[in-house]
């Protein structure tokens, strides 16, 4: 049985515990608005441009002058697959679930013959995939640093991406991430964005002709690999929003759990307190009957 004085420090321990579970979670709310405006905000652009994208895109997609990002190597043999976590843990299963989630695709890849690769983006991710997959690894992007996300580092990983594309590196790339839809609930998502996937023609929905100058064929050589950058933006937005989503939730369920925890060893510690206060009564007057 713990002593009284064990019992005074581990409820001591656990409100310093409580304290910064708190503090955390507030901290969490407040980045969440932020980045929960950010996500929304960027949805319809993301949305507008893959609807334009596959409007061009539908006369391409069997014709022989296809641009590569769309028509692809003519082969799936090589998969890469960009796993985006946060940097940071103490957001529940935000991070173990997007992992879950590469980590079934790539063994269902490996079982069918496939190659993998994968781009890690986020320390998270890296960690839980290495064992499994360590020696599949062909890069990193660290954001530590990054205070606030923006499209020049969406730029910078679809750089990178589409420069391994040109190089014959691998057939078809496929984004990890999770999708924000409220405080409680962030989705593993996939997404593959080589060969383009668009899905819907802009003109068709709405009876409208449009015009392309120079040509249909140039403007989407220029706009896909945008697309492969827009995509990767819209994808860190909904991380973002959904990593604080995830800590904020995670962290109110500990400050909760702290608070029962202290209710428990209050009742624990002022039992153990009244047993000593007996047994010293009983000494006492033991002590004074034996007088």
């Amino acid at each position: 049985m713990p002593s009284l004085k064990d019992l005074k420090n581990r409820i001591e321990s656990v409100k310093n515990t409580r304290k910064i579970t708190k503090a955390m979670q507030m901290v969490a709310a407040a980045k969440l608005r932020r980045a929960q405006e950010a996500a929304e905000a960027g949805r319809p652009y993301s949305d507008r441009f893959n609807s334009v994208i596959g409007s061009l895109a539908a006369s391409f997609r069997d014709s022989e002058g296809a641009p590569k990002l769309l028509s692809g190597t003519g082969n799936d043999a090589v998969h890469l697959l960009v796993v985006m976590t946060a940097e940071r843990g103490l957001c529940g299963g935000f991070n173990s679930n997007i992992s879950k989630l590469a980590r079934q695709h790539g063994n269902d890849l490996s079982a069918a013959g496939k190659t993998v690769k994968i781009l890690t983006v986020g320390k998270k991710g890296r960690d839980a995939l290495r064992r499994d997959f360590g020696e599949k690894f062909i890069g990193h992007v660290d954001l530590t640093q990054v205070k606030r996300v923006g499209y020049s580092d969406a730029q910078s990983i679809a750089q990178d991406i589409l420069a391994r594309f040109e190089n014959n590196e691998f057939d078809v790339a496929t984004l990890f991430y999770s999708k924000f839809e409220n405080v409680v609930s962030q989705v593993p998502s996939a997404r593959q964005i080589i060969p383009a996937s668009y899905e819907g023609t802009d003109s068709e929905d709405n009876g409208t002709f449009h015009v392309y100058e120079p040509d249909e064929g140039a403007i989407l050589a220029n706009l896909l690999p945008r697309g492969v950058a827009t995509q990767i933006f819209s994808a860190l937005l909904e991380n973002g929003a959904s990593e604080q989503g995830a800590r904020m939730s995670a962290m109110d369920n500990a400050t909760r759990n702290a608070g029962e925890m202290i209710d428990k060893l209050t009742i624990e510690f002022n039992r153990s307190r009244q047993a000593v206060i007996t047994n010293e009564l009983i000494e006492i007057i033991s002590g004074a009957e034996a007088l």
